[in-house]
């Protein structure tokens, strides 16, 4: 299927301009849509870190919206939140007019990014994440279904593992973006399961490497069992041998090919 690709601006902010990378797949639709932001531990890379993924999902017949948000060297948490948050709002808000004719909007997350859209699609109307802008008012952030890529879903953890392993530049990392261990917590989309603050629970799916040294790849598997726990739907798929961003970083291997097929059969079965 063609793809046509184009950048979008989506909101300026302290004289920054925000853009997405909108992918649309040729014909009519309507089709399944992803608001897609990206890892990076938080401080690097842009819309563009997944676009070998995107390609396939429009591909497909799955379009994507790619956000850029403000790093954590522009602002701390929860500013980049925020802005993916608005992101998913502006998104859904004026689809239309720039030619997405969506049948569903879901989110996806990879790396750091998962901490984010993990938080937009259980808290999708936290206040603290929800930018008052009149030109949004009636537009929520809730999405249809959330995947997440060899994600962050327990922060506090992770800095804990990487502390621990004397993994300084995930510290530092980390010591950027959150200003102290307890917005760890709170920022935290495993611990809102925990605390049992979610507010939505999304269909969702998860990718996942096994020789990833950037995240316990355990984690993924404790975030599932919370999740079915509280009354959600999860799938999860792990793969031997696999690294961090190893669908992004190396997609012919097998396993990349796998991984992101498995993806897309899943956001084809939301859309039925």
């Amino acid at each position: 299927m063609a793809v046509t690709e184009q950048d979008i601006s989506y909101r300026t902010i302290d004289d920054m301009e925000l853009f997405g990378r909108l992918y649309r797949p040729d014909g009519d639709g309507p089709f399944p849509y992803i608001v897609d932001v990206h890892g990076g531990a938080w401080r690097n890379g842009d819309r563009m870190n997944n676009q070998v993924i995107h390609q396939q999902f429009a591909a497909a017949g799955i379009g994507v919206f790619a956000l850029d948000f403000r790093l954590s060297t522009q602002v701390p948490y929860p500013g980049p939140l925020q802005d993916a948050n608005y992101g998913v709002r502006w998104f859904k808000k004026n689809a239309e007019s720039i030619g997405a004719n969506t049948s569903l909007i879901g989110g996806l997350g990879s790396s750091s990014g998962g901490q984010q859209m993990g938080l937009v699609a259980l808290q999708p109307n936290e206040p603290s994440y929800v930018v008052n802008e009149p030109s949004l008012e009636g537009t929520d952030a809730s999405i249809d279904f959330f995947i997440a890529c060899w994600p962050i879903l327990d922060p506090l953890a992770r800095y804990q593992m990487a502390q621990e392993s004397g993994k300084d530049r995930l510290v530092e990392a980390h010591n950027i973006y959150f200003p102290d261990e307890a917005l760890m917590s709170v920022g935290n989309p495993y611990m809102v399961l925990d605390r049992d603050d979610a507010t939505h629970m999304p269909p969702a799916a998860i990718i996942q490497g096994e020789a990833d040294d950037n995240v316990d790849h355990f984690r993924a598997d404790m975030f599932a069992e919370r999740y079915r726990e509280a009354g959600g739907s999860i799938e999860v798929h792990k793969y031997a041998g696999q690294p961090h961003t190893f669908a992004t970083n190396n997609p012919d291997d097998p396993a990349s090919k796998e991984a992101v097929s498995s993806l897309i059969a899943f956001v084809l079965g939301q859309a039925g």
